[in-house]
């Protein structure tokens, strides 16, 4: 395996990992988000094993020492599995989630106590500033989240839009199709009763960049992809 780097907006970058074994022939690919600003963020660690890879990606952009935060969406491996690895190799790093993962999980999973951020609280990273956003179960996950970098217009969507694939970084063609051939194969996502509702509330953010952890990242009107995957969860699961 290999990490390929590209930046998606300015001053964001994806690091990409394609794995082949799962669900072949497409594969899946595990996606983090660099952002390259005067306190360093990084969105998804990547799972333990994959911390050799993706540091050498990071390292590539800029010093793995000068991370300030460690972020995902929600706790699962690929999110965060190798957030100790990360908060060693940059000592002045801290792990920015949602106070209800932090209460629940990070504060005592993670080597250095975390900084639990209120839904709607903005982390100014210098030259970028990322807003924290609270969707409990959505995709899944109690303590799932996600962060929108203002500067840019960049949604840091996890886990939503997962699709299957080695594609390009970056995308404009339709990514709901996709993601809803993939539900129909994982059936990761929870289907709450506010599950489009809270799709929907993202969308009004009218994002330019959906930054998706499994496959191409999309480039267009984030709005109407917001609104119309939420369309597409209501007509085939929330019936």
């Amino acid at each position: 395996m290999s990490t390929t780097v590209d930046e998606i907006a300015d001053g964001i970058y994806r690091l990409s990992t394609w794995v082949p074994d799962i669900a072949p022939p497409a594969g899946f690919t595990f996606n983090q988000f660099l952002l390259d600003a005067e306190e360093p963020l990084l969105f998804h660690t990547g799972p333990r094993a994959m911390f050799p890879l993706v540091s050498e990606a990071v390292a590539s952009v800029l010093p793995v020492e000068r991370l300030r935060w460690i972020t995902f969406g929600h706790v699962e491996s690929d999110e965060c599995g190798s957030m100790n690895q990360w908060l060693a190799a940059a000592p002045r790093a801290e792990v920015a989630h949602g106070m209800l993962g932090c209460m629940v999980s990070l504060n005592d999973m993670a080597d250095r106590a975390p900084r639990g951020l209120a839904d709607g609280e903005v982390l100014d990273l210098g030259n970028k500033r990322v807003r924290h956003i609270d969707t409990p179960h959505v995709p899944h996950g109690w303590e799932a989240r996600v962060l929108y970098e203002e500067t840019t217009g960049t949604l840091l969507c996890g886990d939503l839009f997962t699709h299957l694939g080695n594609g390009p970084a970056t995308t404009a063609d339709d990514i709901v199709g996709p993601a809803m051939e993939a539900e129909t194969i994982f059936r990761a996502t929870c289907l709450a009763p506010d599950t489009a509702a809270v799709m929907r509330r993202l969308g009004d953010l009218a994002p330019n960049v959906l930054a998706l952890m499994h496959g191409s990242s999309f480039d267009g009107d984030g709005e109407k992809a917001l609104y119309d995957l939420a369309a597409a969860y209501e007509s085939q699961f929330l019936k």
